[in-house]
């Protein structure tokens, strides 16, 4: 799955230099075409939010209709002002595969080959880190409107070591927002990663960072599947 002609050493260079990085044509062409079409037309999707205050995901096969999705929204951003908020929708892989959801869908596969020894043994290669030995992921989509605010990924008891975005959206443009932006302890922007086509965005836990609102004017929704790479201690 992973492209055989990608040259991966300079990117394990910038990684280890500036804790993040965005590898470009991470994936096969074939399995990126596959992977998004099932994104974009077959995953059910769910609708993670935050707008009563506390973090809640609709059940499956009741997204919330246009009226009740706008009022979701409306209710986040109101509360966003002050408080943390997100709305993105969500298909959580590792439970998918537990519970044995939807066993026909291609992105279960990716989620086995992410824990293939093979992969491991890239993911330990490009980070630098030894110490990774599984990863977990979730489809994600970010439709008009959606966002996630500030945050840092850091969850010592889960051993969360590095988060990654696999980016699969065609021709995402960057006025659409839907960007993984890096902040510092005053809320600059460092750095800025727009979801380019069939591209890996990998960054070391903790930094702060955030995905931007996706205008109104989107022309598609922003799809990726997004995790962490896991370690012990």
């Amino acid at each position: 799955m992973i492209n055989n002609a990608l040259d991966i050493e300079p990117y394990r260079r910038e990684l280890a230099a500036r804790g993040r990085v965005q590898v470009a044509d991470i994936l096969q062409p074939d399995a990126a075409d596959a992977l998004q079409r099932c994104l974009a037309t077959e995953v059910p999707w769910q609708l993670a939010e935050r707008s009563q205050g506390t973090p809640r995901t609709s059940a499956r096969g009741a997204y919330p209709d246009d009226a009740a999705f706008a009022g979701i929204l409306q209710q986040a951003y109101a509360r966003a002002r002050d408080d943390y908020q997100f709305a993105y929708d969500s298909y959580m892989l590792v439970r998918a595969s537990k519970e044995g959801w939807d066993p026909g869908l291609l992105v279960h596969a990716a989620l086995r080959f992410f824990n293939t020894p093979e992969f491991i043994s890239f993911a330990r290669y490009l980070s630098g880190d030894g110490g990774i030995t599984h990863a977990n992921a979730q489809c994600t989509r970010y439709r008009p409107g959606q966002f996630l605010m500030p945050h840092e990924d850091e969850d010592v008891q889960e051993g969360r070591r590095y988060a990654y975005v696999l980016n699969l959206t065609r021709a995402w443009r960057p006025e659409w927002g839907g960007q993984l932006q890096f902040l510092d302890g005053d809320g600059a922007v460092l750095d800025t990663l727009s979801p380019r086509w069939n591209t890996l965005s990998l960054f070391r836990v903790p930094q702060r960072h955030q995905v931007t609102l996706v205008a109104p004017w989107a022309g598609e929704p922003r799809h990726a599947i997004t995790g962490w790479w896991l370690g012990a201690g």
